[in-house]
């Protein structure tokens, strides 16, 4: 072996054992991490509503694409319009990689018109398995048919927090258009909501997601026990063409910009996120584990069950999202903050 050769294959081996030396201890591959552990969904909402049926089925399916394949546990932690689990997420959850979360889609946007204490932006944001609409829902007792309805004759919804979609929703419609409506607050979920709504505490509730409308309550709309006055989204959504947009119905470059503002979160209907600053090749994981589940035929088929929606936005279009709604001229954001306070 010449002396170069020497050289070269010393140079290797002495490169390895300084990779070795240089290693941090206790350093794992993703997947010796994950491999026995248990991951664990935070659903920022109660059981039995559209938030906590789309955390229970990704933690159903997401476990087998993350290397190691641990098992994930959905977990209740609901207060607040999902704000209580925001902030255990930001702040408390291990930043390790074995927690992530799923919570109001408003609250991407919470920062900028509520002053809500942490910067969305800074979240590890996994993916959404869709984009979506929200609806009012009314019941049918109640006079309130149509948007029209809603400005002339006085009416109650039920809400969940500040900043959660009905109470925003609720403040769109009253604060900007006049809407004749009274805001309960405080229920821990949309199930719960609607169960007001079906007990007569409340007469409707408004920004409740159209997927959870198809899925949880079909019966209803087929029956004719509620009414759609309005839908709220960037989009319209074309199985309820018929409804009008509050997009549409804005008066003014400066109303629709606000609203555009508001309205933001819907692109980003079911949410995942992880906390800030979790070591990136696990972020990188969880990322690729969440697009794989998005195309997984078996989470396919249970969605389909389950009539949910999957229509998938991906980290990096969140991401693209959120810089852009950060960018909001500063005057903007103040008059639509001011339109969601109660």
């Amino acid at each position: 072996m010449t002396r170069r050769r020497i050289a070269r294959v010393t140079f290797a081996f002495a490169a390895a054992a300084l990779g070795v030396l240089t290693r941090p201890a206790g350093a794992d591959s993703v997947a010796d991490f994950y491999r026995g552990r248990n991951v664990t969904v935070v659903i920022g909402f109660s059981a039995g509503g559209g938030y906590d049926l789309y955390g229970r089925l990704l933690a159903r399916h997401l476990g087998k694409h993350i290397p190691g394949q641990p098992n994930v546990v959905p977990q209740n932690r609901e207060g607040a319009g999902s704000e209580r689990a925001t902030l255990y997420l930001y702040n408390a959850a291990p930043k390790d990689g074995s927690v992530i979360g799923t919570f109001s889609r408003s609250m991407a946007v919470a920062p900028l018109l509520a002053s809500a204490p942490f910067d969305a932006t800074k979240f590890s944001w996994l993916g959404s398995i869709s984009s979506d609409v929200s609806v009012c829902m009314i019941w049918h007792t109640s006079p309130i048919k149509t948007f029209d309805d809603m400005l002339a004759k006085p009416f109650t919804v039920g809400g969940l927090g500040k900043d959660a979609d009905p109470d925003i929703m609720a403040m769109v419609l009253r604060n900007i258009f006049g809407a004749k409506l009274k805001l309960v607050s405080g229920y821990p979920g949309t199930n719960d909501g609607t169960l007001a709504m079906e007990r007569g505490e409340v007469n409707g509730m408004c920004g409740i997601s159209w997927s959870t409308a198809k899925a949880r309550h079909s019966d209803w709309m087929k029956s004719g026990k509620v009414s759609l006055p309005v839908q709220f989204g960037l989009r319209k959504e074309a199985d309820i063409a018929h409804v009008p947009a509050v997009i549409d119905l804005a008066k003014g470059e400066e109303q629709i910009r606000m609203i555009r503002l508001i309205l933001a979160g819907q692109a980003m209907a079911r949410p995942y996120a992880a906390p800030p600053g979790i070591p990136d090749d696990r972020r990188r994981a969880l990322i690729a584990a969440f697009d794989a589940t998005m195309k997984d035929p078996e989470f396919l088929a249970d969605a389909e069950k389950l009539q949910a929606d999957v229509s998938p936005v991906s980290a990096g279009e969140i991401d693209r999202l959120l810089a852009d709604v950060y960018a909001t001229p500063k005057d903007i954001i103040a008059k639509a903050a001011m339109a969601i306070v109660n």
